[in-house]
Parts: structure tokens; sequence; C-alpha cells
């Protein structure tokens, strides 16, 4: 039983205006993810998935790509990100998910999920610059609440968090401090985001900032080939 992520899958199934091969390094993206995937992934094992997961704006327009998922090993975490239009309220995604039969996904939202002794927590978190902005700083303020909440629950169970954001707390020189700030009164230790693409890759920070080890786990930085945990 092994801990994976990876993160952006943008899938379009059910979105053909949307497809990504027309992004250099995204051709044939979704085969050679599903390889990459079957070969690592067992069914006891669970993958979290740090948003940007499909292009559908409605949660029936992303369910071709929920079945893809499904059908691929091991349970599924999912995050929000910034393209997933679908996002629901919980109640309704969960009684979606229950009534196609997508047993294997499980959406993280103001909680967490336990994995051994540690407990596998997130938000999408936001941008690094313009919080200034009043709306933007509302938005931040939503974030930085759940992505609290989500840590607390699982400390409340005596459970180590471990933290998955879709946005990057850190991103070349820009620091979201109100995202860190939760980081660092929690002693989180380990950050997993996505969000980055393409030439954006080199201003990604990976490895141990101030005690936290990150790492940018964008399916094109990763090659589609989820990245292991532990």
């Amino acid at each position: 039983m092994s801990l994976f992520t990876i993160g952006d899958l943008h899938l379009s199934l059910g979105v053909p205006s949307k497809p990504m091969n027309v992004f250099s390094g995204w051709e044939n993206h979704m085969e050679l993810l599903e390889q990459n995937w079957r070969e690592l992934i067992s069914p006891e094992d669970t993958v979290v998935l740090p948003g940007d997961t499909s292009w559908g704006m409605t949660l029936p327009e992303a369910l071709a790509d929920f079945q893809f998922i499904q059908d691929l090993p091991g349970q599924k975490i999912l995050l929000k990100g910034n393209h997933d239009y679908w996002w629901n309220s919980m109640k309704k995604m969960e009684e979606f998910l229950e009534a196609n039969g997508l047993d294997t996904l499980h959406i993280l939202h103001n909680n967490h999920y336990p994995y051994g002794k540690y407990g596998i927590c997130g938000s999408r978190g936001w941008v690094n610059i313009g919080n200034e902005q009043e709306q933007s700083a509302k938005v931040l303020a939503r974030e930085v609440q759940r992505l609290e909440v989500s840590i607390c629950s699982a400390e409340q169970a005596g459970l180590e968090p471990v933290v998955f954001l879709h946005y990057p707390p850190m991103f070349g020189s820009n620091c979201n401090y109100d995202i860190l700030d939760v980081l660092y009164r929690h002693h989180i230790t380990r950050c997993y985001y996505g969000h980055i693409h393409g030439y954006s890759h080199r201003y990604a920070i990976t490895g141990e900032r101030d005690g936290i080890d990150f790492h940018m786990v964008s399916s094109d930085y990763l090659g589609f080939r989820p990245e292991f945990i532990f």
C-alpha cells in the first residue's frame, strides 16, 4: 500500500473543445498517463489529485473524465483547482459520485483522509501575488480557513498532516505568506502543489525551505508519471 500524487490532469473527454494536445509536451498525454499509472499504481494504493482534474464546466460534463479515473487502479482523492469549474458543494459532489458508481473518487474539502499515521489535508490555495485587491483577499481568506480546518481535523484525529495545494505557496521570488503561516504554525513538513506549466517550471520551488519539503507535481512536470510519496 503506497501513496502517490499527480496534479493538473486537465482531462477533457466530455469537453472536446479543450484538447490539451495543442500544447507542446502534452501530445498523447492521456495515453502516457494511463500507461504510467497502471505500471506504478496497484488497487491498494492511493493517489492524490491536487486540482485541475477536468475541464468539464458541470458535474455531468466532467463525468467521462471521472469514469476514466475510476477505471484506473487505486483510490483517488481530489482537490479543487482553478479550472475545476464542475466543483460544487460537498453534498452535491458526493451524491453525484455515488449515483454514478464512482466509488474510488473522494473529495478533499474542509476535511482530511487518514493514511496510516498521516492525514491527507489540503485546499486549493490562492495566487502568490495581487492579494491586495479586495476580492482576491476575500478568496485568500477563505482558502486559508479551509486549509486550517483540514489540518486541524487531521491533528484532532492524532494524525500527522501532509498538505496538498493547487496553487504554489512559493513561486520564484514570491511567497503567499498567509498560506505559509498556516504551514509553519502547524509544523507541516511536506507540501505538494501543482498549477505550474511549461516555461514556468523553472521558477517552481522544490526541496526543503524553512523545514518544509516542497514538491511540484503538475502532470507535465512529472512526465505524466505519478510521484511516489511513501
